[in-house]
């Protein structure tokens, strides 16, 4: 039983880790994006989506970021926190992925509220400059809502067999 908890754990924090690779994939995606039209962008369209895709790019990077350096040194730490206390170690998984529920289901509110008032945005002003933004904004809140999607349903996988365990 003691594998079968540290290598579930292991297994999710690989899996997150995993993800962090896929939003800094596409933040590579929106940043080359923005190159490619600062260097080949001829009209003013083109030309205004260079700063929202960079500042997106950045954005998912930092994202990216925070999901690999948290996930990524709680592989190392599993094992050792489950040999100090297995009983406490599992406890504190389950409430961790209890909080991560409540936030999954607030993000799960906030993105699409993004994405409508993004796409107000598009209907409402005419400027280039705020379609680009919203069309970015758009493409960035749908791309973590798939991301955020799978972290859910991992997490709630993870979060019912570690149940199992304490029962």
């Amino acid at each position: 039983m003691e594998m079968d908890i540290v290598k579930l754990s292991t297994d999710w924090a690989k899996a997150e880790v995993f993800s962090a690779k896929i939003v800094w994939l596409f933040s590579v995606v929106e940043i080359t994006a923005a190159i490619g039209f600062w260097y080949w962008g001829k009209t003013v369209m083109a030309k205004t989506f260079i700063w929202p895709l960079l500042v997106a790019g950045l954005f998912l990077t930092v994202i990216g970021a925070g999901l690999y350096f948290t996930n990524h040194s709680r592989i190392s730490r599993f094992e050792n926190e489950y040999r100090r206390n297995p009983a406490a170690f599992v406890q504190e998984e389950i409430q961790r992925t209890a909080e991560s529920r409540r936030q999954m289901a607030l993000v799960f509110k906030i993105l699409p509220a993004i994405i409508i008032f993004a796409a107000l945005m598009i209907l409402l002003l005419p400027h280039f400059l705020w379609r680009t933004i919203a069309i970015t904004t758009i493409i960035t809140a749908a791309f973590l809502m798939i991301v955020d999607s799978n972290t859910e349903a991992r997490n709630n996988i993870y979060n019912s067999h570690l149940s199992s365990f304490k029962q």
